[in-house]
């Protein structure tokens, strides 16, 4: 039984493997996460290199090789505890392996490393990891779109993601909240999201306008004061600042909006006085608890049978029977 189970997981996750085989981005990154072991250990590569041990084998590690590689095991595992998806495991993996190699070329030989170095750039700037391609029910918005859907129907909840696609926790964030939408999804609780890193207006926007005695606008809370005989007024959603910072160094992204009747409720990752973000874990279970996505969605199952149903009729009124005339009698 305990062979038995895990070629069943194997064979079952099988298709999924392929796919995943089949795109460029992890064999590459694989094949340059294990590059110096390859170089150490292949016979026709290791011959004439540099070697520390007493014996003067070239084709095995050193002391010095073997204390890198157990601190990379060790910072791998670390990383990994918060890790959730199976991307995240494997982005880490290789992401440190890359960088011990770095240090184990350049230890080795100065010009292996830097030639070590220009293939992982090479390869970061051509190859990108694949994007999430699964079944969703996610409505894009761009940055004419956000204000009209959440303003088009108050009754609707939103929960919306804010997101780029350089990001490596957005990417791996995209299937959890894919999966949330298919549980959670109805006509009074909908899931958006928003491409922050392609509509960077979106993340600092600011609404208020003023209207002089002519009806015309006046800028927003960003622009100069109004002048004398404008009357500053607030004009649908776009008075509320998102102030989602694209920033690498903030890891605002991805955030979370909850919108209830057109207005932000609350957010996760909250941010500090620094503008940076308080660690949250994206998780699936740490965001149907934060948001109450049970609690929400029971609310809008019920608000959605009485909108199905319509108004009630007004039962019909039985015709009057035709009375006898004297003539008929």
């Amino acid at each position: 039984m305990a062979v038995v189970a895990p070629l069943l997981a194997l064979l079952w996750g099988l298709p999924g493997l392929c796919r995943w085989l089949a795109q460029p981005y992890y064999p590459l990154s694989a094949l340059l996460a294990a590059a110096f072991l390859l170089v150490r250990k292949v016979p026709p590569l290791c011959r004439g290199l540099p070697s520390q041990r007493e014996d003067g084998n070239p084709c095995d590690f050193d002391w010095r090789e073997v204390e890198i590689l157990m601190f990379l095991s060790a910072i791998v595992m670390m990383k990994n505890r918060r890790s959730i998806t199976v991307e995240q495991h494997i982005g880490n993996i290789f992401m440190f392996s890359k960088v011990a190699n770095a240090i184990l070329f350049f230890r080795l030989d100065i010009r292996m490393g830097l030639l070590y170095l220009t293939l992982c750039i090479v390869f970061l700037m051509t190859c990108k990891p694949p994007l999430y391609m699964g079944p969703e029910y996610i409505k894009y918005f761009s940055d004419k779109t956000i204000d009209e859907e959440l303003e088009r129907d108050k009754r609707v909840t939103w929960i919306v993601e804010f997101f780029a696609n350089w990001s490596s926790e957005c990417q791996s964030f995209a299937p959890i909240f894919a999966d949330l939408s298919l549980k959670y999804n109805c006509s009074g609780l909908q899931f958006g999201k928003v491409d922050v890193g392609r509509y960077t207006d979106v993340s600092t926007r600011c609404g208020e306008h003023s209207v002089g005695k002519q009806g015309s606008l006046w800028g927003g809370p960003c622009d100069p004061p109004a002048p004398s005989g404008c009357l500053r007024v607030t004009v649908g959603l776009s008075s509320h600042r998102y102030k989602v910072s694209t920033s690498p160094l903030t890891k605002q992204l991805p955030t979370l909006i909850l919108f209830q009747g057109g207005t932000e409720i609350m957010r996760r990752p909250q941010i500090d006085k620094k503008g940076r973000a308080v660690s949250w874990t994206f998780s699936e279970e740490n965001v149907i608890r934060e948001f109450n996505l049970n609690e929400l969605y029971q609310k809008a199952k019920k608000q959605q049978k009485p909108r199905e149903e319509g108004p009630e009729e007004p039962p019909a009124t039985p015709a009057a029977a035709p009375q006898e005339t004297k003539k008929d009698k």
